[in-house]
Parts: C-alpha cells; structure tokens; sequence
C-alpha cells in the first residue's frame, strides 16, 4: 500500500474531487484529515474514509483564515500525530463575464483559490521541513494554464497556484519536500452539475467540451485522484515543481 502509516490532508474533501483524492488515500493505507468549510459534508466524507478501515479526523475549517488553518494543522498533529501530505484541493468560482465581477467577487475567488493554497501550505511547512520529508499537491486548473471564457479572475487565481508550486518547489528541496500541481480539466463534480442547472446554455457548453475531447468523455473525480495519488508516492520521490493537466487531451501545453 503506498501511504500506510501516512497522514494526508485533503482540503475541500467533502465532496466531489477531493471526496475523491481522500477516499482513494483511504484506500491505500492512509490516515485523513477531512477538510472543509462545512462541517456535515467533512463528516460524511470521514464516514466512507472509515468504512474502508482508515482512520479520519473531520475538521471544520475555511482555508482563507490564517487563525483557522493554524487550528486546523494543530488539530491534526494531536489526532494523528504527523503531516506527510497536504492536498490543496479547495477551489470554487462562478461563470460569470469579467465585465461583471464585482470587487467582492474578485477578493473571494483569489483568497479561495490562492490565499487558501498559500496558507495552508505554510501551516505544514515547518513540521514537515522539520521532519526532512513532506508532499504537498496543489489543485489548479487548466484555466490556470491556457485562461477561460467567463473564469478570468479564477485562471488568474490558478495560475497563480501554478506559479506558486514553481517558486515553492525551488526553496523546500532541500528539506525533501516534494511540491507539485494538478490541473484538471472540466469535470464530472457537484459544482458542475450546479453550474448546469443555474446558467442558461452551460450544459450545451459542457457537451461540446466533451465532444471536443480526444478521449470523448470529461473528466471523473476519481481521474484526478489516480493522479493525485501518484504524486504524493514514493514512486514521484524525483518529481517536484511539476504541472499535470488531467483533462483527456482537451488542452496539450507545450
């Protein structure tokens, strides 16, 4: 198993993929912090992580305070005793044309997305630099590489992760801590089929983007999580500062 006696992290895992990510961590041995803002789907999710006989500690949290990341990695150091992986996986936007963001908008999708991955990061930096090993996955988006109609704020926000997985990479090698991104592609999640039944003409978008797939199929949370998976092993010990996109060959990056 690769991540027995491992303890991840896997923020936003109450549903959807990073539901997913920690389910497929739970299957391999690992011990889970479920991580979300609300507190019934973390524990829903800690319920499945422990059907499959692991351990998992539900911890209410929004990313984008500082105090409360702090509580959140203080917690899980007591409860299960280490970090070995974090996975920020928290994101969120709404469609919407960049004419009518509104400044409130603009602040959330950036401290969500990027302020959540940098805080986060920083609260597990010191116990795992300190123990010399750590894997941190950051979860960005293809959006975040090539940019996207109706999600400019948010490609920025994830290309700042990218950027940020880059930088971090260069400074905590030495400590043999592994930072690499996941971008993927749209997929099959909650928020998705959200999106679908809130805006006009999205679903007609949705299947053209399926259509326009070389592998003729959108994504599943659990394609994500293979990929995630990997690179929190032993067998990714080589590979940091890395950007994947896990989208069925809609966008290649040269």
């Amino acid at each position: 198993m690769y991540f027995r006696e491992r303890v991840a992290i896997v923020t936003g895992s109450g549903r959807g993929i990073g539901r997913a990510i920690a389910l497929k961590f739970a299957e391999q041995g690992a011990a889970l912090a479920i991580v979300d803002r609300n507190a019934e789907t973390a524990q829903e999710t800690a319920s499945v992580v422990e059907k499959v006989g692991a351990r998992a500690v539900a911890i209410k949290t929004d990313i984008t305070v500082m105090e409360e990341v702090a509580g959140m990695v203080a917690e899980v150091l007591g409860s299960l005793g280490r970090v070995d992986i974090l996975v920020n996986n928290v994101g969120w936007l709404k469609v919407q044309p960049f004419i009518e963001n509104s400044p409130e908008y603009c602040e959330r999708i950036v401290r969500v997305n990027l302020i959540g991955t940098i805080f986060c990061s920083r609260a597990v930096l010191g116990h795992m630099a300190e123990r010399k090993q750590g894997k941190i996955v950051n979860i960005a988006s293809d959006a975040g590489r090539v940019g996207g109609v109706g999600e400019t704020v948010y490609a920025a926000a994830k290309g700042g992760v990218i950027a940020f997985t880059k930088s971090l990479a260069r400074e905590v090698g030495k400590y043999q801590i592994n930072v690499n991104c996941i971008c993927p592609g749209m997929t099959e999640t909650p928020l998705l089929r959200e999106g679908i039944a809130r805006i006009e003409g999205y679903a007609r978008e949705v299947e053209e983007r399926r259509k326009g797939t070389p592998l003729g199929k959108l994504a599943r949370p659990e394609d994500i999580a293979e990929a995630v998976s990997f690179l929190a092993s032993s067998a990714a010990d080589h590979i940091t500062g890395q950007v994947l996109s896990v989208n069925g060959g809609f966008v290649t990056v040269g």
